[in-house]
C-alpha cells in the first residue's frame, strides 16, 4: 500500500539576481549573447554543492519535521557565490566552508559556476531550463567595478541601479523575478525597501520537462496515501508501466523517471519501506551514500505509481545559514564586504530569502526558485540628512551529465499546499 507522505523538496536551482546598470556602471546593458556550454565543470563544486545541499536539507526537515519543504540548493549556493566576490577575510572563508568549496580559490569558484551555467541551459529539446542572474543596486551607492565585472563575466549577472525610495522599486525587482520564473514566483521583495539596504543580488532557476514517457491521463486513479500520522487520504496517483533505472535496498526502493528526448535530466524517486519511515531514510541520506546510490540503479521492467502535486514554499535562510558558519556575513560589526564597496560603513547580509515552487502532473514536471541576498549598512544612512538608528517519499531532480542536483525533496502530503 502507498504510504501519504507532506512533501519536502530540496531544488538545486540557480536564479542570480543582476542590477540592470548598476552602480559603477552607465548605460544599458547590451543585448545578451551566451556562452557555448562548457565541455566540464570542476568536480570540486559539484560535490560541494551536493555536501551544502543536504547540510541545508536536514537543518530544514529538522525544524518542520513532517511538512512540505521545497528548496533549491543550487539556486541558493549561486546566490552566495555571487556576495562572496564582495566578501573579504574570514568573512569570506566562512561562507566559502558554508558552501563546502573551501579549496577553491574565488577565480576557480567563479569559472567553474560559469561552466556550470552554460552546460545547464537548454538541455534537451523538451526541457525548459532557465539560468538569471541579477544584481540591484541603489542608485547613488558606487560599488567596486572588480566586484560588478567578477558577476557579470562569471555569473551572466544583469547589473541594475535603482531608487529604492520610489514605490515602484520592488515592483520593478519583482517584475524581473516573475519574468525569468514564468509568473510561478511572483515577488521576492517585500515593499518599502529598508532605507538602509543598498543591494540585492538574486538567484533563480525555472524548470520544466515533459516525461519521456508521460502518463496516460485515463490510468489516473484516486487511491489512499497514508500520512505521517496513521492517517489517509484519497489522492490521483498516475501509473504507467515499461523498463526503468530501479534500485531496490533493504530500506528502500527508487526509480529515476527521464524527461525530454535525451532523458539528461530525471527525477528520482525513494521510497521507504512499509516498517521504515522518511526520519529512518534521512539518517542514511548524505553525499557518499547518494553517489552509491545513484550509481547502482540498473534496467528493470514494472510499473510505477505517483501521486500528482503541487506546491510552494517560502524561508528565511539566515538562521540556517548561520548555523552552517556563516554567522559572520550576518554580524553588523565583523562582516567584511570590503571587496564590494568601501569601508565604514560596513555592509552585511540583512536576509538571505528563498522561495521555490513545483508542480508534478502527467505530462511532466515545472519547478521554480528564487534566492535573495539583501545587503544592509549598518550606520550611515544611504539619503543625504535620513539618519536612521535601528538594530513521505523523497525525490531529487538531477542532471545527468554533470551529477548537479536541481531539486530535492519528500512528500508526505501531495494535498498540503
Amino acid at each position: 500500500m502507498t504510504r501519504k507522505r507532506k512533501v519536502i523538496i530540496w531544488g538545486l536551482l540557480l536564479l542570480t539576481a543582476g542590477l540592470p546598470a548598476a552602480a559603477g556602471c552607465g548605460g544599458a546593458e547590451p543585448e545578451r549573447v551566451y556562452a557555448e556550454p562548457a565541455d566540464h565543470v570542476d568536480q570540486r563544486l559539484v560535490d560541494g554543492n551536493t555536501r551544502f545541499g543536504f547540510d541545508l536539507f536536514h537543518r530544514l526537515a529538522g525544524e518542520s519535521p513532517g511538512q512540505n519543504l521545497l528548496i533549491s540548493p543550487a539556486s541558493v549556493s549561486a546566490a552566495l557565490a555571487m556576495t562572496i566576490n564582495g566578501a573579504a577575510g574570514e568573512t569570506s572563508e566562512a561562507m566559502m566552508e558554508a558552501l563546502q568549496l573551501q579549496g577553491m580559490s574565488l577565480a576557480e569558484m567563479n569559472q567553474a559556476f560559469n561552466n556550470l551555467i552554460t552546460i545547464l541551459r537548454n538541455p534537451d529539446p523538451r526541457v525548459a531550463l532557465v539560468v538569471a542572474n541579477s544584481l540591484w543596486a541603489r542608485a547613488g551607492v558606487p560599488f567596486k567595478e572588480d566586484f560588478l565585472q567578477r558577476n557579470r563575466d562569471y555569473f551572466e549577472a544583469e547589473l541594475a541601479e535603482l531608487d529604492f525610495n520610489a514605490p515602484q522599486a520592488a515592483d520593478a525587482i519583482n517584475g524581473w523575478v516573475r519574468e525569468q520564473t514564468r509568473g510561478k514566483i511572483a515577488e521576492i521583495v517585500k515593499p518599502p525597501i529598508n532605507p538602509l539596504t543598498v543591494l540585492f543580488l538574486i538567484n533563480a532557476i525555472y524548470f520544466n520537462g515533459t516525461w519521456t514517457e508521460q502518463f496516460d491521463k485515463k490510468l489516473t486513479s484516486e487511491l489512499p496515501f497514508h500520512l505521517p500520522d496513521g492517517t489517509s487520504k484519497d489522492y490521483p496517483i498516475m501509473f504507467q508501466s515499461g523498463s526503468y533505472r530501479y534500485l531496490k535496498e533493504d530500506s528502500f526502493e527508487a526509480i529515476s523517471l527521464p524527461y525530454g528526448d535525451k532523458g539528461r535530466v530525471s527525477m528520482y524517486l525513494f521510497l521507504p519501506a512499509p516498517d521504515s519511515s522518511l526520519a529512518g531514510f534521512y539518517r542514511d541520506l548524505n553525499p557518499e551514500n547518494w553517489a552509491h546510490w545513484t550509481g547502482s540503479f540498473s534496467e528493470r521492467e514494472g510499473e510505477i505509481g505517483l501521486p500528482r502535486f503541487k506546491f510552494a514554499y517560502e524561508k528565511s535562510l539566515n538562521e540556517s545559514l548561520k548555523a552552517l558558519g556563516m554567522e559572520v556575513a550576518f554580524d553588523q560589526g565583523e562582516a567584511d564586504f570590503s571587496g564590494m564597496r568601501p569601508i565604514p560603513p560596513n555592509l552585511f547580509i540583512s536576509e538571505v530569502k528563498h522561495k521555490t515552487f513545483i508542480e508534478v502532473n502527467e505530462v511532466g514536471t515545472e519547478a521554480a526558485a528564487v534566492t535573495s541576498v539583501e545587503m544592509t549598512l549598518t550606520a550611515m544612512p544611504v539619503d543625504k540628512f535620513n539618519m536612521i538608528v535601528d538594530r513521505p517519499f523523497f525525490f531529487a531532480i538531477v542532471d545527468n551529465q554533470t551529477g548537479t542536483i536541481l531539486f530535492m525533496g519528500a512528500v508526505s502530503d501531495p494535498g498540503a499546499s
